[in-house]
């Protein structure tokens, strides 16, 4: 084969090679699919922090999967990890200033949420980028309220501060896992074709009372058995160490709010990444949008 004869051959290939390249470029499509990793900060709200302030923000972290069903509704299943907590300190009341309790405490979450977006949306799509959207959800999270005492940590589930642990008080006892109901507005960009970025304030109402170990009355330090390695008695009622003459822990006064449950709220920014396919999209699946 002559010279001239190999370099048309070697053209003729590299043009066949372009033109399939390209080919498959045309097919490659993203789909409904998407994995997406968030973060951002949480706020407790409940007995010790009644009046819904913003003092305590810790950062909360979270992976997920979601599924669009169409350009409106989509379902996500997401894990989460923040810690929680708050100090009497924080607070403006004299009571609760007074009171002096203090608490944190780590959760883990898992929720199946359902977004409901107000505009068309479509991630590569220029005519329907953007879109706010509603979210509402169900789950579960783990929880195990903790505070410090002389410099060292104490889980107070186990030490029973509000009496679990005493005759007669046994229905305060309380698991350390609950469920969880995620209500929320937010807002969804897509960066690129395939990258959307999210926007989410989602406020998490819980099933339990006892997030923060404060709930009901005092059960009085009369009541607590003499055991220098459990400090149960000193933690339920931590006035005296504001003000030793004048403590508030006697039995029957109002330690929290039993009519109403915890919460904790979580404001999260997200980036999520589309999975790619060749498979073309059809009338039914609308959310495969070809990349370019």
């Amino acid at each position: 084969m002559s010279c001239t004869m190999r370099f048309r051959f070697i053209g003729v290939c590299l043009v066949l090679v372009l033109l399939s390249a390209g080919r498959a470029s045309a097919q490659m499509y993203f789909t409904s699919a998407e994995v997406g990793l968030s973060g951002g900060g949480s706020q407790y709200f409940g007995d010790l922090n009644d009046r819904y302030g913003i003092k305590k923000v810790s950062g909360a972290y979270g992976i997920y999967l979601r599924k669009h069903y169409n350009q409106y509704i989509s379902v996500r299943l997401g894990g989460y990890f923040t810690r929680v907590g708050w100090a009497d300190s924080f607070n403006t009341d004299q009571y609760q200033q007074q009171r002096n309790l203090s608490f944190r405490s780590d959760i883990i979450e898992a929720s199946l949420q359902a977004e409901f977006n107000f505009f068309r949306f479509v991630t590569g799509d220029p005519y329907h980028r953007f879109t706010p959207h509603i979210t509402l959800g169900v789950g579960a999270f783990t929880y195990n309220p903790y505070t410090t005492y002389q410099g060292n940590r104490y889980y107070l589930r186990p030490l029973g501060t509000e009496g679990q642990n005493l005759p007669g008080y046994e229905s305060r006892k309380y698991g350390n896992i609950s469920p969880c109901f995620p209500i929320g507005v937010g807002f969804k960009y897509w960066i690129v074709g395939g990258v959307n970025l999210t926007v989410e304030i989602a406020d998490r109402l819980t099933m339990t009372d006892y997030l923060d170990d404060v709930s009901t009355t005092y059960v009085g330090v009369g009541n607590f058995p003499v055991n220098p390695k459990n400090p149960a008695a000193k933690l339920q009622d931590r006035s005296v160490e504001l003000d030793a003459g004048n403590p508030l822990g006697r039995k029957g006064k109002q330690r929290g709010n039993s009519s109403t449950k915890d919460q904790y709220l979580m404001g999260m920014i997200s980036l999520s990444w589309h999975f790619k396919t060749y498979r073309c999209p059809n009338f039914m699946d609308r959310e495969l949008i070809q990349v370019n």
